[in-house]
Parts: structure tokens; sequence; C-alpha cells
């Protein structure tokens, strides 16, 4: 998208301040934003775009299909006002993520979860007390899992769920099936990759993972690649390339020791019988 605005503007032969000034924008570094990738697209700014620069017919359709998709994030995190600020760290970085790399430690990731999983872990923790609506915020969390078959962008996902995570305790019978049943599924979708790290596996110089984590990756290599680790009072969100670098060399390590996608598939499908 940005990329074709830039060069729409050129075609046009327009500067970006005299853009800035006909469209009426009070911050110049909005258009630089929009075309650098580093800002999610606004309809209503787009359209004002493609009407300074004459843009009709089959090139227009499609800019706007993609800006009305990258608006579906904005109105499903407005459509829950009751979300923590846990979850809305989450689904921020999310939603302009090219790659998304996750580790469950103990739980499955949010956005693998079944709504009664879901419903179970919230309602269980010690800041549920916090919730106006456990409801609201079971179906906030699955409205974040969306981004896995959003188009034409979802992003490159895959998850290292540890083994105890999946049949250990915290859940019932019927729930922890349906779980399971649902990470099979999930593992079809072609952007999609779970690997199951099997309590026997040593992980590298026998490290021992302890905590959940997820690293983000953003199509605009200006945009720091992050790290989210999952803590019981709140989320601590590392962006300095050091610690992100550290997590990297984890999650190698535990990709290296998991099963392999297949397998995975395979020990996930035998649990169900």
């Amino acid at each position: 998208m940005g990329t074709e605005l830039r060069r729409l503007r050129e075609l046009a032969r327009l500067t970006g301040d005299q853009v800035v000034e006909q469209v009426g924008w009070a911050a110049k570094s909005k258009l630089s934003r929009l075309e650098n990738g580093r800002s999610r697209p606004d309809l209503a700014d787009i359209l004002d775009l493609l009407d300074l620069y004459g843009v009709r017919g089959r090139d227009r359709d499609q800019l706007v299909a993609i800006a009305r998709d990258a608006g579906n994030t904005r109105r499903w995190l407005r459509a829950y006002p009751v979300m923590t600020a846990r979850q809305r760290c989450y689904a921020e970085l999310e939603a302009g993520s090219a790659r998304i790399f996750e580790y469950g430690a103990s739980l499955v990731p949010g956005l693998l979860q079944t709504p009664d999983y879901a419903r179970l872990r919230i309602a269980s923790a010690p800041a549920c007390a916090e919730l106006s609506s456990v409801d609201v915020e079971v179906a906030a969390r699955m409205g974040r899992q969306s981004i896995l078959s959003r188009h034409p962008d979802a992003p490159r996902y895959e998850a290292i769920v540890d083994e105890q995570a999946v049949t250990g305790r915290g859940c019932t019978a019927a729930i922890r099936a349906t779980q399971i049943g649902h990470l099979a599924t999930l593992a079809s979708l072609p952007n999609v990759t779970i690997r199951v790290l099997r309590n026997c596996s040593i992980v590298g110089p026998n490290f021992v993972p302890y905590t959940g984590f997820s690293i983000y990756h953003f199509a605009d290599p200006e945009d720091p690649e992050t790290v989210v680790v999952e803590t019981l009072a709140r989320e601590l969100v590392l962006s300095d390339q050091n610690s992100v670098r550290r997590y990297a060399q984890v999650f190698d390590w535990l990709r290296e020791s998991a099963l392999d996608a297949d397998r995975s598939q395979r020990w996930l499908e035998d649990q169900l019988h």
C-alpha cells in the first residue's frame, strides 16, 4: 500500500508538502508514515489521496479494499472497550506484524485458544475481578484470532507449545480434547506452524524455559522487533536488540528441540484417541 501510494503521488507530480496542504492534514509526518508502511491506512484518508491523485477503476478498487481490510483491526479493538491493557498490548502488536513467533510454556497461546479454554483461563486469573464481563473479554480474544486468516496479508505464525500446556492440569477432559482438536485444525492453515515440545526434550545447552513469550517481526525494517514476556502481573515489552536476540536464540533452541510440524500434527491427533 505504501509503495503504491508513493508511486501514485509521483505520477501526479505532487510533493509531500503539496499533498498534506491540499488534503488538509495537520501533521506532515502522516503521509510519510503511510508511504513507508509505518501507519495502518484509514479508509477516509486513502479516499482523499486517491481523489487528489485522480485514481479510478481497478487500481482504486484494490487500494480501497486493502484499506477496508486494514480498518478491521481498529473496528474490533473499539468494539471491546473492556479489553484489558494486557490483551490490547498483544492485539496492537499482532495487527502490524509480518511474522509472529510464540512459545507457550504452561498455557496454549491466546491466538490458538478455543472459547471454552480462554474462558477458563480468564476466569481463573487473579486479575479477573477487574473485568466487567468475562464473556466480553473472551469475545475480544476470539476477535484477535482473525489475524491468522486475514487476507491478503495474514502474518506468518509459528507456535511452539509445551506438552504440559496441551495435556497438563488446569482444564476438564472435554475442554482439553476440544482444544487439542482446534490446534490440529489451525496447523493446517498455510501460514501457521505448530510444534509440540515434548516433556522429555532437552532444550539447547540444558536450558529450562519457564515462561511463555512472543516475538513480533514487522514489515518495516525501521520498526524494531519486539518481545513480550508473559508474567503473572503484567507483560514485559522488550525492544532493545540485545534482549530480542536472546529470546530469538531461545526460540531457535526450542524449535530445534520440538517435534517438527508433521510429527506434531500426528502427536496432537494421537491425543484424541
